[in-house]
């Protein structure tokens, strides 16, 4: 759980974990991504309704569009394309798929602990999906990422 600074207690929500796939002859690859988002109002700037997904000329605007819940569901999507073409699956896919990134992750490391032995056993590769894309063709490459810094501060 989280505790706020008042003392009380908050559940973090849970860490989604799934897996399609376990051919021995296919590499394993783990997919991650978050669904939480920074808070926002239309008062920030927003020409739309923040939490109301919204398309404007094949556009689509909405808070969490881009990071993290589009990247989260472009892997959803081609995994989909795949099994609709009914082409066979390239590799074994696993997803993590968490809703605390944005306040850093709480209880991420726990889980990763606990399941290294199980879930994360035969993985081969992760791909971390967290991140801009260049152009409308182009996602980003990314080889490293910020970490956080976490703190509460009362006044008095």
């Amino acid at each position: 759980s989280l505790q706020l600074p008042e003392g009380k207690d908050l559940p973090l929500p849970p860490v989604i974990l799934g897996e399609l796939g376990k051919d021995p002859q296919n590499p394993t690859v783990c997919f991650y991504g978050h669904v939480d988002v920074q808070p926002a109002k239309k008062e920030d700037g927003w020409k739309t309704d923040p939490y109301k997904l919204t398309e404007i000329n094949g556009n689509l605007y909405g808070r969490g569009a881009t990071d993290n819940k589009g990247p989260v569901l472009a892997w959803i999507n081609a995994v989909e394309t795949f099994r609709a073409l009914k082409l066979a699956m390239p590799v074994n896919f696993k997803f993590v798929i968490e809703g605390m990134e944005e306040a850093g992750s709480l209880g991420l490391e726990k889980l990763l602990e606990e399941e290294k032995q199980c879930f994360f056993s035969d993985v081969d590769y992760i791909v971390i999906s967290d991140n801009l894309w260049l152009s409308n063709r182009k996602p980003a490459l990314t080889y490293g990422s910020r970490g956080n810094a976490c703190f509460c501060v009362e006044v008095k």
